[in-house]
């Protein structure tokens, strides 16, 4: 199992939470640029990531890279459109503080960047929050 983050910080503290487990690698890389080979993983999984990264198109293009044929992609983040509120939030406060990076996707516009990449998409949509499960051709 290998753990990536941009952020120094969050993996020392992943590091204190897996407590030493010898089977967990957690590297600092760049989701924009991995150092992986292609087909590497059986699963990749983004939990509340991709709202945060700055060029998530190409971040979606080596999620796919690095996936296995038949592999799954599992992940959850902001979507926008679903909320004036949070959408406001997010463009007002999130993103001045450097949390969140637009642009930020419509259901409609993930669903069409997922629909070039993989086979079996599963969308469900709670509020903002986008959560889906893709399989690779």
């Amino acid at each position: 199992m290998t753990c990536l983050d941009y952020s120094q910080d969050m993996l020392e503290q992943a590091k204190i939470r897996l407590n030493g487990q010898k089977h967990i690698q957690c590297i600092q890389g760049d989701v924009g640029n991995l150092q992986m080979d292609d087909e590497t993983f059986d699963i990749v999984l983004s939990m509340n990531g991709f709202h945060a990264f700055p060029d998530k198109i190409k971040a979606f293009q080596e999620t796919w890279r690095v996936l296995k044929p038949g592999g799954d992609f599992i992940a959850c983040f902001y979507i926008k459109g679903k909320s004036k509120r949070t959408d406001w939030l997010v463009k007002n406060v999130l993103s001045k503080k450097g949390w969140f990076t637009p642009p930020f996707q419509t259901e409609e516009e993930l669903r069409d960047i997922l629909e070039k990449f993989y086979q079996i998409i599963d969308i469900h949509v709670d509020g903002s929050m986008v959560y889906f499960h893709c399989r690779k051709r």
